[in-house]
């Protein structure tokens, strides 16, 4: 079992989080940590503080965000990033990431989910 634990904001199709727990991962949506109003910032915050990659379609904003907070010296424990694909896409692409990649490896690190 992988110690990649997600968390996926709440533009990420919902059945996400219920398909990666079924393959073994530790994923937790916007909705079911009741977190749909917070800013972005907050969000990565949170999921930090949880020690969850934090995955969204958000590509611009949260590269920018990644860039800010490492200009700053602050930390966190990943940012997945993908433009909206077909749930299949989305899918696999996390779940290669999460079998490729450990926490540890993923401290601080932008992936961007491409092919």
């Amino acid at each position: 079992m992988s110690d990649v634990r997600f968390f996926t904001d709440e533009d990420v199709y919902g059945v996400i989080a219920p398909i990666l727990r079924r393959a073994g991962f530790d994923d937790v949506s916007t909705p079911e940590a009741g977190r749909l109003r917070p800013s972005d910032e907050s969000q990565l915050i949170f999921a930090t503080a949880e020690g969850r990659i934090f995955v969204t379609f958000n590509v611009a904003h949260f590269a920018a965000m990644h860039s800010e907070w490492m200009r700053q010296n602050r930390h966190h424990a990943g940012i997945a990033l993908s433009y909206q694909r077909p749930i299949g896409e989305v899918l696999r692409r996390l779940l290669h990431l999460g079998n490729t990649l450990d926490a540890n490896a993923m401290q601080d690190r932008l992936e961007f989910l491409s092919d």
